[in-house]
Protein backbone atom coordinates (compact mmCIF):
# COMPACT_ATOMS: atom_id res chain seq x y z
CA UNK A 1 0.00 0.00 0.00
CA UNK A 2 2.55 2.38 0.88
CA UNK A 3 4.33 1.77 -2.58
CA UNK A 4 1.09 2.93 -4.45
CA UNK A 5 0.94 5.70 -2.63
CA UNK A 6 4.33 6.84 -3.49
CA UNK A 7 4.03 5.49 -6.77
CA UNK A 8 0.82 7.77 -6.92
CA UNK A 9 2.36 10.83 -5.28
CA UNK A 10 5.31 10.97 -7.33
CA UNK A 11 3.41 10.94 -10.84
CA UNK A 12 1.30 13.57 -9.71
CA UNK A 13 3.82 15.71 -8.54
CA UNK A 14 5.75 15.26 -11.79
CA UNK A 15 2.94 15.57 -13.91
CA UNK A 16 1.85 18.82 -11.72
CA UNK A 17 5.25 20.47 -12.41
CA UNK A 18 4.58 20.07 -16.39
CA UNK A 19 0.73 21.00 -16.03
CA UNK A 20 0.98 25.52 -15.83
CA UNK A 21 0.86 26.07 -18.93
CA UNK A 22 -1.69 27.87 -21.07
CA UNK A 23 -1.33 25.22 -23.95
CA UNK A 24 0.11 22.10 -24.84
CA UNK A 25 3.49 22.67 -25.26
CA UNK A 26 6.12 19.55 -27.23
CA UNK A 27 7.80 19.19 -24.18
CA UNK A 28 4.11 18.90 -22.09
CA UNK A 29 3.08 15.90 -24.17
CA UNK A 30 6.42 14.54 -24.19
CA UNK A 31 6.69 14.38 -20.49
CA UNK A 32 3.41 13.18 -20.51
CA UNK A 33 4.21 10.17 -22.61
CA UNK A 34 7.17 9.50 -20.19
CA UNK A 35 5.15 10.13 -17.10
CA UNK A 36 2.51 7.32 -18.53
CA UNK A 37 5.35 5.03 -18.92
CA UNK A 38 6.61 5.10 -15.69
CA UNK A 39 3.03 4.95 -14.33
CA UNK A 40 2.30 1.88 -16.32
CA UNK A 41 5.30 0.38 -14.95
CA UNK A 42 4.93 0.89 -11.66
CA UNK A 43 1.54 -0.02 -11.81
CA UNK A 44 1.94 -3.95 -13.56
CA UNK A 45 4.65 -3.89 -11.07
CA UNK A 46 2.30 -3.65 -8.52
CA UNK A 47 -0.05 -6.51 -9.88
CA UNK A 48 -2.77 -3.47 -10.84
CA UNK A 49 -5.55 -4.96 -13.42
CA UNK A 50 -5.18 -3.70 -16.95
CA UNK A 51 -8.59 -1.70 -16.23
CA UNK A 52 -7.38 -0.07 -13.26
CA UNK A 53 -4.42 1.37 -14.78
CA UNK A 54 -5.97 2.76 -18.16
CA UNK A 55 -8.52 4.22 -15.74
CA UNK A 56 -5.70 5.88 -13.39
CA UNK A 57 -3.21 6.79 -15.69
CA UNK A 58 -6.39 8.19 -17.98
CA UNK A 59 -6.85 10.67 -15.06
CA UNK A 60 -3.75 12.46 -15.25
CA UNK A 61 -3.82 12.99 -18.96
CA UNK A 62 -7.05 14.59 -18.65
CA UNK A 63 -5.97 16.46 -16.15
CA UNK A 64 -2.97 17.54 -17.75
CA UNK A 65 -3.07 17.93 -21.07
CA UNK A 66 -5.57 20.98 -22.46
CA UNK A 67 -5.80 20.08 -26.36
CA UNK A 68 -8.31 17.11 -27.23
CA UNK A 69 -6.05 16.20 -29.93
CA UNK A 70 -3.28 15.44 -27.24
CA UNK A 71 -5.14 13.90 -25.25
CA UNK A 72 -6.75 11.49 -27.51
CA UNK A 73 -3.13 10.95 -28.83
CA UNK A 74 -1.69 10.01 -25.12
CA UNK A 75 -4.82 8.04 -25.10
CA UNK A 76 -4.16 5.44 -27.60
CA UNK A 77 -0.09 5.65 -26.64
CA UNK A 78 -1.46 4.69 -22.88
CA UNK A 79 -3.48 2.11 -23.94
CA UNK A 80 -0.47 0.33 -26.04
CA UNK A 81 1.67 0.90 -23.23
CA UNK A 82 -0.96 -1.16 -20.76
CA UNK A 83 -1.37 -4.02 -23.79
CA UNK A 84 2.17 -4.03 -24.15
CA UNK A 85 3.82 -7.14 -22.03
CA UNK A 86 6.51 -5.06 -21.06
CA UNK A 87 6.71 -3.92 -17.56
CA UNK A 88 10.02 -1.37 -17.82
CA UNK A 89 9.27 2.01 -18.21
CA UNK A 90 12.46 2.67 -20.13
CA UNK A 91 11.14 0.18 -22.60
CA UNK A 92 7.77 1.53 -23.05
CA UNK A 93 8.79 4.55 -22.83
CA UNK A 94 11.03 3.61 -26.12
CA UNK A 95 8.48 2.27 -27.48
CA UNK A 96 5.82 4.69 -27.09
CA UNK A 97 7.31 7.97 -26.72
CA UNK A 98 9.60 8.51 -29.35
Amino acid sequence: MKKTLLAAATISVAAFAYANTASDSSALVSQQCKISAEAVSTLKTLQYGNTSIRKDVASLIDRHLKTQENRDLAHKKLNLMVDDKSIDATTLEGKYCS
